[in-house]
């Protein structure tokens, strides 16, 4: 049986994967969107796919590139705590 504080603690490391898996896409979609609210201000083009495209392709094309870092974080985070609570250790 999983002790309480051993629970709060994978809860705890699972949550901060989460948040630094999420964080270079979430910069990105910020990033682009306030790009483009801008351009849009100055323009005064009121066009709704003019903010989207743009950040739903810098989305995926950042996804392609931290695609490896987000890989080895979830794996580290199985490996080092939730394959040996699975196994009994």
């Amino acid at each position: 049986m999983m002790s309480e504080a051993l629970f709060y603690d994978t809860l705890r490391q699972g949550l901060w994967t989460a948040f630094v898996i999420s964080i270079p896409i979430l910069t990105v979609a910020l990033t682009a969107g306030l790009v483009v609210g801008l351009f849009q201000a100055l323009t005064s083009i009121q066009e709704m796919t003019l903010t989207f495209v743009p950040k739903l392709a810098a989305i995926v094309g950042v996804f392609w590139i931290t695609m490896g870092f987000m890989s080895e974080t979830l794996v580290d985070l199985f490996q080092t705590t939730l394959v040996p609570i699975i196994a009994g250790g």
